[in-house]
């Protein structure tokens, strides 16, 4: 991780190694914390963070879901996001990790007597899944771990304690020399990655899982939008492994992923075992997207001044 200068923290900007938090605070033990995964780009015109609204709208969603009353409102957290990104210095492309978490004083599994902390950490990332990945595609194992069920946990929540599915899922992936695991719901059914979202095409059509077992991604929005504009049929509805195996392509989606081909699944090459040429185009829409290229979505980028 390339560390950066500040760290914005309960109102502050902290130097990076001095943001730090007590050995018994609540969300330690017990795992209740929203967060989000937010990018900001190095766009023609600036430093640009990508749906910044949306994401800090879903942070706070999955605040309420899990039942911390967060102290700042949406629009001083956007604030802050800006703050913090003029603050530091940077040379590339940005991630941005919002927490709110809960602080020392009480210990139990009840958190409603924890403290609520809210910080924010901005530092320079590039592909989560490898610049390689991005262009050749990654290989993905099908987990023997089961995405969390929604009778269990609350999926719309994007919160710490639902990670450890994927931590341990991701974890089996990568001993099998994989990049990548893929989750399926109790059903049997592609729920989604272990941090992304998914995609198949087929017959050139465009088909992602319903939202009944993931997260609702911003950027599978995002996808979904660009494959319209291009003329593309779009379907959400349920798909098995056994049809990914047939899929002519398929890719996740993701903030930290972006869009990244999968060439494998399961020891089995997806199509011709390269990136497709939807998979590609959407890729490159995707891009310009996010450089501030396409003024359909200007909308969605908020530049730091």
């Amino acid at each position: 991780m390339k560390e950066a200068q500040y760290i914005w923290k309960d109102g502050k900007l902290i130097p990076w190694k001095e943001a730090t938090t007590h050995i018994l605070s609540h969300t330690l033990h017990y795992g209740n914390a929203a967060f989000e995964g937010t990018r900001a780009y190095a766009t023609p015109k600036g430093l640009a963070i990508f749906r910044l609204s949306d994401h800090t709208r879903r942070l706070l969603h999955s605040a309420k879901i899990t039942a911390i009353a967060c102290p700042y409102s949406q629009q001083e957290l956007q604030k802050a996001h800006i703050e913090l990104l003029k603050a530091n210095t940077y040379t590339g492309n940005v991630y941005i990790r919002p927490l709110i978490y809960l602080g020392y004083g009480v210990m139990g599994v009840s958190h409603i007597q924890a403290p609520v902390h809210v910080a924010i950490a901005a530092w320079e990332w590039g592909a989560y899944l490898g610049e390689e990945g991005i262009v050749n595609g990654i290989k993905v194992k099908t987990s023997s771990f089961a995405r969390i069920s929604i009778k269990s946990m609350m999926g719309k929540a994007k919160i710490a304690a639902n990670y450890l599915n994927s931590q341990m899922a991701k974890h089996e992936a990568l001993q099998s020399g994989c990049e990548e695991a893929l989750l399926l719901d109790e059903s049997g059914f592609v729920a989604e990655g272990s941090g992304e979202c998914f995609f198949i095409v087929r017959d050139g059509v465009l088909i992602t899982p319903p939202y009944d077992n993931s997260l609702e991604s911003i950027t599978q929005a995002t996808v979904i939008e660009l494959a319209k504009d291009l003329g593309l049929q779009v379907i959400q509805r349920r798909i098995t492994r056994d049809e990914v195996y047939i899929a002519d392509e398929a890719f996740f989606t993701g903030t930290a992923a972006e869009i990244t081909p999968i060439r494998e699944l399961d020891f089995r090459a997806i199509g011709t075992g390269k990136r497709g040429a939807i998979t590609q185009k959407l890729q490159e829409e995707f891009l310009k997207v996010v450089m501030g290229e396409n003024p359909k979505y200007s909308h969605y980028l908020t530049y730091i001044d």
